[in-house]
């Protein structure tokens, strides 16, 4: 069996946001996706959802700034914008391969966009698949998982800036945090990128 290399399949990563009404996708609406590949040229997908239930936790939707009458008025209708979600993905990983769902702190977000990808479509591109950068920092770094917050990467020196909870620039900012964490794990292994 062929072994593959530890590079080969980086423009199959996606790194993904969402912001929401709240904590669970079972009471709550999934308000926007943003999405970018790892691999630069950083290709990008925003979408602004049209709420599908009206229940809302006011800490939420102060978080990210976005307004649930304004979206049941302007937002995508939600099997639409899963659609083009998975049109964008399928337009920026190569043929035949499988995306995989990139995210600081991707349970959240995973649990969002698998519940909407199979509520709308009954299948989710990504499979069951999800790498999650705190988890990748935490192995690189022999840290214990309270040391994986954003303020932790500052402290460590990694470019982060502070979430603009828009779901476009923080999946942005974490691609940069994942591919610095991926560069200094081939720094120490000695493997060239």
């Amino acid at each position: 069996m062929e072994k593959t290399d530890f590079f080969s399949e980086m423009n199959c990563y996606i790194s993904v946001d969402v912001e929401t009404a709240g904590p669970n996708p079972f009471d709550y609406a999934m308000l926007s996706i943003g999405a970018c590949t790892i691999m630069h040229p950083r290709q990008t997908f925003y979408c602004e959802l049209k709420p599908d239930r009206q229940k809302s936790d006011p800490s939420a939707l102060e978080i990210c700034r976005l307004s649930m009458d304004e979206l049941q008025k302007n937002g995508t209708d939600p099997e639409k914008a899963l659609q083009d979600f998975e049109g964008w993905l399928s337009s920026v990983v190569p043929a035949g391969k499988r995306p995989l769902f990139v995210a600081f702190n991707a349970p959240f977000d995973w649990m969002f966009v698998n519940d909407y990808f199979f509520r709308y479509l009954n299948r989710n591109p990504f499979g069951h698949s999800a790498i999650d950068t705190k988890a990748v920092y935490m192995g690189c770094n022999a840290v214990p998982w309270s040391g994986t917050s954003m303020k932790d990467l500052q402290l460590q020196e990694y470019e982060v800036h502070p979430l603009s909870h828009n779901a476009l620039q923080d999946a942005i900012d974490q691609a940069d945090i994942f591919e610095a964490i991926l560069k200094q794990l081939v720094i120490r292994s000695g493997k060239s990128a």
